[in-house]
């Protein structure tokens, strides 16, 4: 006879419901505080009412919030299972047509889909280690995408009080073009500057690359420069490149431990070209353990890439659309992953211009690519082997 637990998970207090599965009502809907004090009164309570060591704990994936209670069932041993909210909400709904939603119905509805989904696979410690990880590169992703904010509202600012520069050098997002414009905020600021202070700002900031002939270059422009001369752009672009050269600064440093991590797993998704330890670490960590999906296509539906349905009748829908459910970042990094996968790989590149040959657009080939860039992934993580590059 399997326990069943069903836990609805809150930020200060979690509803507990505990059946057997003969649908036995083990212990009515009770609530436990978020501390040890209500976890040890959990596993007490699971323990007294339990002859069997076959229990089994579901409760939703809600984030931060269930990650204590999830290292604790699983340091007791207990076979954890985490519900996809989608499921639960529906599964509740088919219960009842009345809009009954309550915290203690939630934990019952939970224990009820333990019994009746037999196909759900039990929460590992491998999936609850690897949430190190999966944080990490989520913070790295925020990071990023604040930075690139913050480039753009360089780029802008850089227009507006000195145009010209861009014209002078490859890329304004240079180290040496950041503490020049960090120091004079503007063309005018430039263009009455000593040029030997002028040169030995250059020489220094780029390691020598930059010269005297090109600090002449940039002041001769600065002084027949169209630029604004606003000081409260000036300001702003300076407290601007200090926050990007902050935010640089934080991401090489969880960059480094991504790398540490990845050095500890040894995962072979970076033998694949065009992957590297930031972008495999992004998509090992939202897929978490392998053992978890049967199939490549159940990693595609977790991160949303399985096309809609919708058939009723004679009606079939035409143009199918990714269900774009399941984690964002999976989606993100899978999709980023197999453009540069097909950049760098032959395999690959052969298969996304057989796929533009078709006539689907550059999009559309691209989500076929990932679709063969996961099984090619679920396969080496399986077997852990290395990608075979094609001769």
């Amino acid at each position: 006879m399997t326990i069943l637990v069903g836990i609805d998970v809150a930020k200060d207090k979690h509803d507990c419901f505990i059946m057997n599965s003969e649908g036995e009502v083990l212990a009515k809907p009770f609530t436990i505080f978020n501390n040890k004090e209500g976890f040890d009164f959990l596993y007490e309570k699971i323990q007294s009412v339990s002859s069997s060591d076959n229990i089994k704990v579901g409760l939703e994936a809600t984030g931060h919030y269930s990650y204590n209670i999830i290292g604790f069932l699983l340091n007791k041993g207990l076979a954890t299972f985490i519900l996809n909210p989608l499921h639960t909400n529906l599964y509740r709904k088919s219960l009842s047509l009345r809009k009954t939603k309550t915290d203690k119905i939630d934990s019952k509805t939970i224990a009820m889909m333990l019994l009746s989904e037999v196909s759900l696979k039990s929460y590992s410690d491998i999936s609850y280690h690897n949430e190190d990880l999966k944080s990490l590169t989520r913070y790295r992703f925020s990071k990023v995408e604040e930075r690139a904010k913050l480039k753009t509202s360089f780029s802008r600012l850089a227009q507006i009080l000195f145009p010209e520069l861009e014209k002078l050098v490859p890329t304004l997002h240079m180290t040496s073009i950041y503490q020049l414009l960090e120091e004079f905020p503007s063309a005018s600021a430039i263009a009455s500057v000593h040029l030997t202070r002028l040169t030995n700002l250059l020489s220094k900031a780029s390691k020598g690359h930059y010269d005297r002939e090109t600090a002449i270059k940039i002041r001769d422009a600065a002084k027949n420069s169209i630029g604004s001369n606003m000081p409260a752009k000036s300001l702003e672009l300076k407290h601007t490149i200090k926050l990007i050269c902050a935010l640089t600064i934080d991401i090489d440093e969880i960059e480094a431990e991504i790398s540490k991590m990845m050095d500890k797993i040894a995962s072979p998704i970076t033998t694949i070209p065009g992957i590297g330890r930031n972008m495999g670490a992004m998509i090992i960590s939202e897929i978490g353990d392998f053992s978890r999906f049967s199939s490549p296509d159940k990693i595609l539906a977790y991160a949303g890439f399985s096309p809609s349905i919708y058939q009723s009748g004679k009606l079939d829908n035409c143009y199918a659309h990714m269900e774009k459910r399941g984690s964002r970042y999976l989606r993100y990094a899978l999709f980023h992953a197999a453009k540069l996968v097909c950049h760098w790989d032959k395999t690959f590149a052969d298969y996304l211009a057989k796929k533009r040959a078709e006539g689907k657009h550059y999009y559309v080939a691209i989500s076929h690519a990932v679709k063969k860039l996961v099984r090619v992934i679920f396969h080496i993580e399986k077997t852990k082997q290395a990608f075979l590059k094609a001769s």
